[in-house]
Parts: C-alpha cells; sequence; structure tokens
C-alpha cells in the first residue's frame, strides 16, 4: 500500500500533503493538550508496532504482497490524533532510510495510512464500544471485538483510496500518444487489484494483528488503555510491550518468504513488463523513469555483504530504535502534569 515515488504527478503528491497539513496539526495540537508526559512515549512504541507490522509481508496469489499496519489498533490504545502522529513517523522513516514509500508521495501514504484508516477505524471501534456496553465499563472481549472491526474496515478504506490515487493518474497525466506520464493504470485495474487483495487476505492479517496485540495488552498492560496521568504505567507493564515487540523483531525474517512486489510498487525498470490481464505494459511511464529519487541509506531493507536475514532483523531494531528513541526525546520536553 506504500505508494512509491513518481507514481503519482508532483501535482497529486503537493494536494494530498496539503491536505494532511490541517489533520497533523491537529494532531499534535490534541496529543499536546490532552495526552500524559508518558502516554507520548508511548507513542513511540505505537509507531514501533506498526513500522514492524508492515515488514510482515504476505504473499497473495499471482506473485503481489501485502501487510498489516496497526492504524486502528494504536487509535484504540492512544487515540486516532496519537495513531496519526506514530503512522505518519513510521512511514517517514521507511521512506527516507529503508526506500519503502515515496518521499514526495509521502503525503498520499500518509492521508491514506495515517488519517483516513485509524480515524475510521476509531469510529468505528467507539461506535461498537457503545453499543457492546451501554453504560457498563467495556470489557476486553468488548473492545478486541471492536477494534478487529474497526481495523478491517480501516485498511480497506486506506487500500480504497490508494487505488483511487493511483487510478486517476492515467486520466489526468498523459502525453499526445496517450501513453500515462505516471502510473498507467486506470481505476477499472486499480481497485480490483488493490481491494482483492484488502478485502480478503490482508484485511484478515490487519484484523489478527490488531486483535492479538490490542488483547495482550489489556491483560499484560492495561494502564497504558487509559489516558490520564493518574494511571501510571508499571516497569513491569512497559517489560511485557517490550518484549512483545522483541518477539516480533525475532520473527520478522517471516516477511522475507513472501516473493514478489505489492501491487503498484514496481521499479521503472520492470513495470514495462508487468502482466495486466495477459497484456504486458510494453513502455516505461516517462515521469515514473525520469522522475525524482532519493538515494535511501538501507535500501528495501537489505545491506551489502550482509544476510538477507540479519539485514532485515537490524532494519527493524533500527527502525524501532529510532521511533523510541525519537518520541522519548519529545515527551522530555512536555512538563508532567
Amino acid at each position: 500500500m506504500h505508494i512509491p515515488e513518481n507514481y503519482l504527478s508532483p501535482a497529486t503528491c503537493a494536494v494530498m500533503t496539503a491536505a494532511m497539513v490541517p489533520v497533523w496539526v491537529h494532531a499534535v495540537k490534541k496529543v499536546k493538550e490532552e495526552l500524559p508526559k508518558e502516554k507520548i512515549t508511548m507513542i513511540g512504541v505505537g509507531s514501533a508496532f506498526s513500522f514492524i507490522s508492515m515488514m510482515f509481508n504476505i504473499p497473495l496469489p499471482g506473485g503481489t504482497t501485502g501487510h498489516a499496519v496497526g492504524g486502528t489498533l494504536i487509535a484504540a490504545v492512544l487515540g486516532p490524533e496519537a495513531a496519526c502522529i506514530a503512522v505518519s513517523v513510521a512511514l517517514f522513516i521507511q521512506a527516507l532510510l529503508f526506500g519503502d514509500g515515496g518521499i514526495l508521495s509521502f503525503g498520499a501514504n500518509c492521508f491514506n495510512m495515517a488519517f483516513a484508516m485509524p480515524f475510521l477505524g476509531y469510529f468505528i471501534y467507539k461506535i461498537l464500544i457503545k453499543a457492546f456496553s451501554k453504560n457498563d465499563v467495556p470489557s476486553v472481549s468488548n473492545k478486541v471485538i471492536a477494534a478487529g472491526v474497526g481495523s478491517y474496515a480501516g485498511i480497506n478504506i486506506a487500500a480504497l483510496l490508494a487505488a483511487f490515487e493511483f487510478g486517476i493518474q492515467p486520466y489526468l497525466f498523459h502525453n499526445e500518444a496517450g501513453q500515462a506520464l505516471y502510473c498507467p493504470y486506470g481505476l477499472n485495474i486499480s481497485i480490483p487489484s488493490m481491494m482483492i487483495g484488502h478485502l480478503t487476505i490482508f484485511g484478515l492479517a490487519e484484523v489478527i494483528f490488531t486483535v492479538a496485540v490490542l488483547t495482550f495488552i489489556c491483560k499484560m498492560s492495561p494502564a497504558i488503555m487509559e489516558n490520564t496521568a493518574e494511571n501510571k504505567i508499571s516497569k513491569k507493564e512497559v517489560f511485557s510491550v517490550s518484549a512483545l515487540l522483541a518477539a516480533l523483531v525475532a520473527l520478522v525474517p517471516l516477511g522475507l518468504i513472501a516473493e514478489g512486489t505489492a501491487w503498484g510498487e514496481w521499479g521503472a525498470e520492470e513495470i514495462a513488463e508487468i502482466e495486466t490481464n495477459g497484456t504486458a505494459l510494453g513502455y516505461t511511464p516517462s515521469g515514473l523513469a525520469n522522475g525524482w529519487s532519493l538515494e535511501s541509506i538501507i535500501p528495501d531493507y537489505s545491506m551489502n555483504g550482509v544476510p538477507d536475514i540479519l539485514a532485515y532483523i537490524l532494519s527493524a531494531v533500527i527502525g524501532i530504535g529510532i521511533l523510541v528513541i525519537l518520541f522519548r526525546i519529545i515527551s522530555s520536553f512536555k512538563k508532567a502534569k
């Protein structure tokens, strides 16, 4: 679901980034006003969960792959504004250091995965919690079911938005010969290609990840679910969540098993040979071939001279470390209430 560099026109990227600016401003203001100091640190942990969930690539028949995101999970724990910040920063680290998603398309990726996904998922989560619990305190099972349903809706709205952004490109931006300048696949191809996988396998993966992690947090670290300064997070709870993250890092090489590339994330050198409905595209869109790109430090989570499995694990450790440390530094500037 990560839109790569040059699949969207610069104009589209500018519009999507502009649309995200007020969302980021609102999210930062809301978190600053309402979240206690220690919960700001937990945004980094939520961002780490999102980062690592996106490294578990899942194969789909036909050679494409996908992954969970964790946006609704973070929203259920810390609120949608915190989730927006957490996923946005995870996406930025992925794009900047690992070349996973584009820098120019960063705003579009955030709109889909850091805005639409957690806010819709949280909206459904709150409606279901209210319906399940009425005047009672919601049970763990109620929270988990509500978050699971919300996460399924969240990842699919994100996929639909990405499909739309991909699909409008050939209609709006093409040369005199009718060849697309950026993404060459119209809505008739982009929507089913994106939605089939997300309505089935990838949506299920999002639900499983959300349900499993939220159940763990509710039982092992319940104070994290309370956004008040009075509910202190104990060292035991911090250790439990850290242990879960460490376990996911150890398992992250499973993401290498999936062969192929996610739909819409092919490189400029291979897109001409990609077959759709049995026919290869036959050309490389000029905007995609000649567009701007940034040389990432650890491209595709690989390192020269390092075995793929070890490089993947090291990439997970580096990404998680940066996210946790970054939000710990940010939290240090907030005065404890």
